[in-house]
This record gives structure tokens, C-alpha cells and sequence, in this order.
């Protein structure tokens, strides 16, 4: 396959990139700031901004798949998500854009916000506010589009090592309990879904195996 992937030079986009090259697929990875990625034959780097649809369009053309990992470490009130959204919405148009765009936002965006536990709220409204909000425009904004798209909510991200273990939810319900999860197993499904979608226009959330109550 080829496979897309913006912002990936960190996170679960670096750890897509590294998973994809390992499974044989030709990457396109797009980010600010490409040297942190490690060169391989199989991989074109390419240093652009998600928010810019002449980026997009560029990196988007013959791909099988594109998988949006976008992030910042800005707490203040920003619009990277909403704007990355825009962006995409209108390469996408400009190309007849038909293959699977799958996008991560995060358990707490949109109406997921109502099933949150305790401390990921608190952790969310200390520290992450802005950065939802703008996650909650950006799935709206692509929710609405003519995109085939699919947004995936995981939980609270960790540094651990991929284990398959992890659980996928469909549907809200009460007494859903999104724990923890490794970038690395969030890359994992990104990639099983790239590679046969599954879960378009839906909203999947990813937990660890162990985070799971009924």
C-alpha cells in the first residue's frame, strides 16, 4: 500500500511510520520538521504544514490511505486541529478524494466528552481544554465533509510497547471505561484499518485490553 501520514515525525505518527515500513508499505510522511524520522527506502519525507491544502494535495495523490496524527504541545487556545480539518476537507475536493482518511482526535472530543471518567475530565479541563475544543470543530468539520473518513478516539496515550491487547469500541454507552493505551498500539489499528477499513463514518475509541468493564 501507499500510505500517507501527516505529522508524522513524533508519536503515533512516528510510530506508524516505523510499523508501516516494517510491514512493506510505501510511506508519505508529512511534518514541519522531517529529521527525526529515520530514512528508508521505502519512505518519502516531506516538510509541509497539515493546515496548507497545496501541502496536502501534494502528499494526498495516489495514497491508499491517509492517516492525520497531528499534535502540539500548545496549551493555549490554538487552531491547528479545526485548520488542519479545513485544509484536508479542501484537498480532498480538489482531488476526488475516495481512499479512507482516518483521523485521530481523542476520548473526551465531541459527544464522548459526557462518558469520561473523573480524572481524565479533570486532566482535560486543567490542562487540555483548548486543545479539545479544537478537536471537537476539527471532527465536525470532517464529519460533514464528502471525505471517507473515520475518527478514532483513544484514551490516555503512554510510551509502552505494542501488545495487540488493545480493545476497540464502537459505541458510547454508560459505564464505558477508556483507559490507557501505547502509541504504539494505537498505530497498530490505524494501520489494520488503512489497510481494511472497517469502521468508516464512525467514531471508534481504543483502550487497553485490561481497561475494559462492562
Amino acid at each position: 500500500m501507499n500510505i500517507t501520514i501527516i505529522g508524522a515525525s513524533a508519536g503515533i505518527g512516528l510510530a506508524t511510520v516505523e510499523q508501516a515500513l516494517a510491514k512493506g508499505h510505501k510511506v508519505t510522511a508529512l511534518s514541519t520538521n522531517t529529521t527525526n524520522i529515520p530514512p528508508h527506502a521505502h519512505l518519502t519525507k516531506v516538510n509541509g504544514s497539515a493546515t496548507s491544502v497545496s501541502d496536502l494535495k501534494k502528499v494526498m495523490v495516489g495514497a491508499d490511505a491517509v492517516i492525520i496524527t497531528i499534535g502540539t504541545k500548545n496549551k493555549k487556545p490554538n487552531t491547528l486541529f479545526s485548520d488542519t480539518a479545513l485544509a484536508l476537507v479542501k484537498a480532498g475536493a480538489a482531488l476526488n478524494f475516495k481512499a479512507p482518511v482516518l483521523v485521530i482526535t481523542g476520548f473526551g472530543a465531541g459527544d464522548s466528552s459526557r462518558f469520561l471518567g473523573f480524572f481524565m475530565k479533570t486532566v482535560i479541563r486543567l490542562f487540555l481544554k483548548h486543545q479539545y475544543i479544537n478537536k471537537t470543530l476539527m471532527e465536525e468539520i470532517i464529519a460533514n465533509s464528502e471525505l471517507n473518513w473515520e475518527i478514532v478516539r483513544p484514551g490516555m496515550l503512554s510510551n509502552g510497547p505494542l501488545s495487540k491487547k488493545y480493545k476497540v469500541l464502537p459505541g458510547l454507552y454508560k459505564g464505558i471505561k477508556i483507559g490507557k493505551i501505547s502509541r504504539a498500539d494505537v498505530a497498530a489499528f490505524l494501520l489494520e484499518e488503512a489497510k481494511n477499513p472497517t469502521m468508516l463514518k464512525q467514531y471508534p475509541a481504543l483502550t487497553s485490553s485490561n481497561s475494559i468493564r462492562s
